[in-house]
């Protein structure tokens, strides 16, 4: 297998995997809110007398939205107009390309990273395209020809520098810990045991234990990047008009397709950052060899399949608890999300980074 092959492979693999996750999303929140606030939720769309708990209503909507009008405001620019939601769409998918799903896969006799692609600052990267994916956002709101809709896009844009200055800053703790920005070596050094000396192999070095203030900082900034209750200013549709109100069909479906791609995207960031990537607990390369001496040796596709399934099972749980805040918070006023991301977050960070500093020259003189 040629590396051309391979590393269209990966790409794809991502690709789909990511689609997929996002367009399951639909019947996640619909579900999910549907359990917490005591209903049924979506049941009725069915094939063959199939319903699956609601499954087929992600496809109903698809078919719902490209079958409905293309409405396109006289006044509009048309060109920026149509762009917008593809802008949004793209780089929200594009983003998860540098985030490792697993460690290495053996093929054909070659090893092959689980990660779509390969940079030696990944995190720079994830972060670049998650900020050129607000462009998308204010390009809607000044080309749809409408007051309310501009100011949903400058709204976002707003929220979208406080959040990312808070994320930026929420992370550099991280990288001074793990010494790179690549997230694979970040992957790779959770891996570690924690203060061996102290603790021996008994506890693995995630990033939730070496660093929890980012951890919590990282999260809250991470569900403003996405745009989700409780800071959906943007797009408030019960109280506010959003940058979207112009838009129909499946133009209006992007938009929503891109949320729900930020939201993966933020969720696998926290689990490469936080919660050891696609680490399980005292897996090595040859098997799992517990603390107190026993061994289970597995040969290498099982070990490379068993941390896939930890990364997606991690990812899972982190939309779960995602989308659980999205139901649970009621929406912030915009002055408060301002508030919080200048007065709360970014100063909590900076003491972040402070202490960390100073933790690890401490430790580097023990």
């Amino acid at each position: 297998m040629t590396d051309l092959g391979i590393a269209l492979g990966r790409v794809v693999f991502v690709l789909v995997f990511v689609l997929n996750l996002g367009g399951l999303m639909t019947w996640v929140e619909r579900k999910q809110s549907a359990i917490m606030q005591d209903r049924i939720g979506a049941n009725r769309a069915s094939i063959l007398g199939l319903r699956l708990f609601g499954l087929f209503h992600a496809l109903a909507d698809v078919i719902k939205m490209l079958t409905k009008e293309d409405f396109c405001p006289a006044r509009v620019d048309r060109m920026l107009f149509s762009l917008a939601p593809f802008v949004s769409t793209f780089f929200a998918l594009v983003a998860f390309a540098s985030i490792p799903f697993g460690h290495t896969l053996p093929i054909a006799g070659r090893e092959v990273l689980l990660q779509a692609l390969t940079f030696d600052v990944g995190i720079l990267y994830v972060f670049a395209m998650l900020s050129l994916g607000v462009y998308g956002v204010m390009m809607a709101g000044w080309a749809s020809a409408n007051n309310y809709a501009l100011l949903g896009g400058q709204r976002a844009a707003a929220l979208m520098i406080s959040a990312e200055i808070a994320i930026g800053a929420s992370i550099v703790g991280v990288v001074m810990v793990y010494g790179s920005l690549n997230l694979m070596d970040i992957a790779r050094a959770q891996g570690q045991p924690l203060l061996p000396e102290l603790f021996g192999r008994w506890i693995p070095a995630w990033g939730i234990l070496t660093q929890p203030l980012a951890f919590l900082l990282f999260l809250t900034a991470g569900i403003a990047a996405t745009k989700r209750t409780p800071f959906d200013m943007p797009e408030g549709e019960s109280e506010i008009i959003g940058y979207f109100v112009e838009y129909s069909g499946m133009k209006f479906g992007l938009f929503l397709m891109a949320d729900f791609l930020e939201t993966v995207v933020v969720a696998g960031l926290v689990v490469s950052l936080f919660l050891g990537g696609w680490q399980v607990p005292y897996l090595g390369p040859d098997g799992f060899a517990f603390p107190w001496g026993a061994t289970v040796p597995l040969s290498h596709l099982a070990v490379s399949l068993l941390g896939v399934a930890a990364f997606v099972l991690k990812l899972v749980v982190m939309i779960w608890l995602m989308m659980l805040i999205r139901w649970t918070l009621p929406r912030f006023r915009y002055d408060q999300a301002m508030r919080l991301g200048w007065l709360g977050l970014f100063p909590l960070s900076i003491a972040n980074i402070v202490v960390t500093g100073l933790v690890l020259q401490w430790w580097s003189t023990w």
